[in-house]
């Protein structure tokens, strides 16, 4: 079972502005909720200890790099026991940005970034689905991403 993590208001608020801007100073979120920095400090470093803070990432507009494409990919398993196998070989992919074990249609559901339909087929015919294991794939190419955020977790679920 899973187990949440107990954690108070100040964690919360940090963890919310940190969410929305991973380079907010310490400082600038202390003035913010009231607090030290210090306390910001051993805060993220206690959220890091728990496993609640797992890392930072950069986000960045691949296009402007080139890579034009984006695509999610479902992913048919010959059978669901080759999961692990599977997605191990799908990690040496460079291109596969994301990939999700999930439930319905799909046995595996991909994000992959490319830089044009030429690569994303080259990637597609000559990786993906040379994978043992893999039965066949469907490809959906992102005409526009209209969403892309953080989960706002400031705010309570009456539900």
């Amino acid at each position: 079972m899973l187990k949440i993590v107990d954690i108070d208001e100040v964690d919360k608020q940090i963890l919310a502005i940190l969410m929305r801007d991973a380079k907010t100073p310490y400082t600038d979120i202390a003035k913010n909720i009231h607090v030290s920095g210090g306390t910001v400090h051993v805060r993220m470093r206690k959220m890091e200890q728990m496993g609640i803070v797992v890392g930072a990432s950069l986000s960045v507009d691949y296009t402007k790099l080139g890579y034009d494409i984006s695509a999610f990919l479902g992913i048919h398993l010959d059978k669901s026991s080759l999961y692990d196998e599977v997605a191990e070989a799908l990690k040496s992919i460079p291109e596969i940005v994301a990939a999700h074990y999930t439930t319905g249609l799909y046995s595996i559901f991909a994000k992959i970034i490319c830089r044009d339909t030429t690569h994303l087929k080259e990637v597609l015919h000559d990786k993906i689905q040379k994978i043992p294991g893999i039965q066949r794939t469907e490809t959906f190419i992102s005409l526009q991403e209209s969403i892309n955020r953080p989960i706002d977790i400031s705010v309570e679920d009456n539900g």
